[in-house]
């Protein structure tokens, strides 16, 4: 069995919108998820975090708190997973959607209060953004 280590960003404003992105494997439906990928090289989680969310959205950011790890196994059980979640705040660029990027059809801030309506590809994911929530 393989093993496959990744990283997410969790990213909330000032407004109570977490921002997502609108992805999944060319020609499948698309399901918001936040900005996540697998570790390159001997990077460090925190590393791919920054990286990924940057690919994924255009955005540089940095680190604030590890929030969660999830894991597990895929379906066909060949390869395990592990992600590491961590709460990030925006330090610069801004949106740009890549082109020619079949994986990514939308970026979007998304009010934390509307997730439930949204299609998650982690629908789990919504406790944890909630958490985040400015009271």
């Amino acid at each position: 069995m393989s093993n496959w280590k990744g990283a997410a960003g969790v990213c909330v404003n000032e407004k109570n919108e977490v921002l997502l992105v609108l992805q999944g494997v060319p020609g499948e439906e698309k399901k918001w998820t936040v900005p996540a990928g697998g570790v390159e090289g001997n990077e460090t989680l925190e590393q791919c975090c920054v990286r990924e969310f940057f690919e994924e959205t255009g955005l540089t950011v940095q680190v604030i708190e590890k929030l969660n790890v999830r894991a597990g196994e895929y379906e066909d059980s060949a390869v395990s997973f592990e992600v590491t979640y961590f709460k990030v705040e925006v330090t610069g660029g801004k949106i740009i959607l890549q082109e020619g990027d079949e994986w990514i059809a939308d970026v979007a801030w998304k009010p934390i209060s509307e997730l439930e309506e949204l299609e998650l590809a982690y629908p789990d994911d919504a406790t944890l953004i909630g958490s985040l929530a400015i009271q």
